[in-house]
């Protein structure tokens, strides 16, 4: 794992998407095409807005999504599948986009995506850690065991007061209980982790995640155990990190 804080989120976002945007096309290079997860929610915009830019045939990437309420249409302004089609698929034009239908049968959506997903090798995941610390909305107690690729979620109260206070929902009792979500051991099989955090509101749950012990409590603290894990933070989400951690002897502050 190998710590990047940026100055601002303009520049962390940036140069994540440049991250990624290496790794996609040394898989293209190698073999031809690469399959890649994107995540969604305000801490993307940024990354985001820079990876649609990039020189990458697209046309040779599959893209699969993190996770998506259940019970919501497509229309929806809080839709996932909504949000990356109109920021990231229409622009780029994708081989394929595996996009989670919120409105079709949980249990026969997450087998559905799971034999897709299980036929292929994941070259980047682009993710990002929530306010709780859950990755995609794998909330905790996370399971970290299930081999599961797509699971059945329940959020928590503070996942949910997340959605509202980025101005998804108007109110908490518009945010779903429930969700399906990429699970924690498919997200670790993604060759590359590209982690894009920014934000003082995250500040907390960075530090929990990379400086704690990892525990199914502090879901992303999972990262702190990929082998090829890129966390991308702005001075803001990274500003309780302690610099001079042991963990942290191999990262880099800009």
């Amino acid at each position: 794992m190998e710590v990047s804080v940026l100055e601002n989120k303009v520049a962390m976002g940036a140069a994540a998407a440049e991250k990624g945007v290496k790794y996609i096309n040394d898989a293209i290079a190698e073999k031809g095409s690469a399959s890649i997860i994107v995540a969604t929610g305000a801490s993307q915009f940024e990354m985001l807005g820079k990876l649609v830019k990039a020189e990458v045939d697209w046309s040779k990437v599959t893209v699969f999504h993190l996770d998506e309420y259940i019970g919501i249409s497509e229309t929806h302004p809080a839709s996932f599948r909504k949000y990356l089609k109109e920021r990231f698929v229409e622009l780029v034009s994708p081989a394929a986009f595996h996009a989670i239908d919120g409105e079709a049968n949980p249990e026969g959506e997450c087998a559905r995506l799971g034999a897709i997903i299980g036929k292929l090798e994941v070259d980047v995941a682009f993710v990002g850690i929530g306010e709780n610390g859950h990755l995609a909305f794998n909330d905790p107690p996370a399971d970290f065991n299930t081999e599961e690729p797509f699971l059945k979620v329940e959020l928590d109260m503070d996942c949910r007061r997340q959605q509202m206070g980025e101005g998804w929902f108007s109110s908490l009792e518009e945010v779903p209980k429930m969700a399906i979500s990429m699970s924690i051991r498919q997200i670790m099989k993604s060759k590359t982790i590209i982690c894009t955090v920014p934000d003082t509101r995250k500040a907390r749950a960075v530090k929990n995640s990379l400086e704690e012990a990892v525990s199914p409590l502090i879901p992303a603290s999972i990262l702190t155990k990929h082998e090829d894990a890129w966390i991308f933070l702005d001075m803001e989400s990274a500003s309780l990190l302690d610099p001079g951690s042991d963990k942290h002897a191999a990262n880099r502050f800009h």
